[in-house]
Order: structure tokens, then sequence, then C-alpha cells
């Protein structure tokens, strides 16, 4: 049995994660919206206030994969909870537990810190993740609708 280990990402995997952020843009078929530079990800994650948190998932010190989460907080539980940015485990590693190695690291962490639930999105064509979260336990909130601004239009409104 291989060694897998999740450790919190560190200043000298900026490049790594920027290509794990590529890979994930590639296979999500979003690849043109990836604009992100490494030094957008070291002012995110490594600042005096780091807006979000990254791990990296490794077999024999090989990179696996990597996720990105951050804090939110719910008024109505009145608690913090995890937000999963994004989860990528490269294809060579896929279906030998690695993804809910990562799910069932950050859920562990939610509840130590007392958080009250954990979030994140899936794109709806990707059916092997829906079925995945699934079997992690997890519900789709179907009765929501996901409202962005973006780009020139939050330049717009921001302006106005």
């Amino acid at each position: 049995m291989s060694a897998l280990s999740i450790r919190p990402a560190t200043k000298t995997d900026l490049p790594l994660i920027a290509t794990l952020v590529r890979e994930l843009a590639e296979y999500e078929r979003l690849a043109h919206q990836a604009v992100a530079t490494e030094d957008d990800f070291d002012r995110a994650l490594f600042s005096p206030s780091p807006r979000a948190y990254a791990l990296i998932v490794e077999q024999d010190a090989q990179p696996a994969g990597f996720a990105v989460y951050f804090y939110n907080f719910s008024t109505f539980l009145g608690r913090p909870g995890i937000y999963v940015e994004d989860v990528f485990i490269r294809p060579q590693f896929r279906r030998i537990g690695f993804g809910q190695a990562i799910f069932k690291y950050l859920a562990k962490k939610a509840v130590a810190e007392g958080c009250g639930r954990m979030e994140w999105w899936v794109l709806d064509w990707n059916e092997p993740a829906i079925r995945f979260y699934g079997e992690l336990g997890a519900m789709p909130m179907d009765e929501w609708t996901v409202q962005r601004l973006t780009g020139d239009s939050l330049m717009k409104f921001a302006e106005s």
C-alpha cells in the first residue's frame, strides 16, 4: 500500500497549485476562465490575512491533487462553515480514495472548529462527481439558484 498524505500548501507549492488549477480548468472545460497567476495565489493563500487555504494531496511524495477552501458564515446557524471551492485529483490517482480522503479531512476540520456545515458546487454535467458526492451523504440544494456578478458587470455595478 502506498502512502497517501494530505498537507496544508506552502509558498513553495505555488507553481504546483497553478498547474493543478489549469489541469482542473481543462477537465471542467473552463480553461478560458483560468487566468489566476502564482502571484494571485500567493496573495490569496499566504498573505497575513489569507482569503483561502489550500491542501496538497500526495502519494509517495508525488502530487496527486489539491483542494482549496475558505470559511463562510451561516446567519441561520450562527456558525461558520467551510466552503470547498475546488477539489481536483489527477486522473491516474482517481478511484482509489483520494477524493474521499480530502472531504473527510475537511469534514473533520469543520467539526473540530465548530462549523455548522460544509458546502460546494458541482457542474451539472459532472455525473461521476455527483454520484461520488451522493455516496458521501451530500444533499443537492436544488431549490437555490447561484447568482454572480463578475467582470464588467461587477465593475459597472460597483461604480454606479
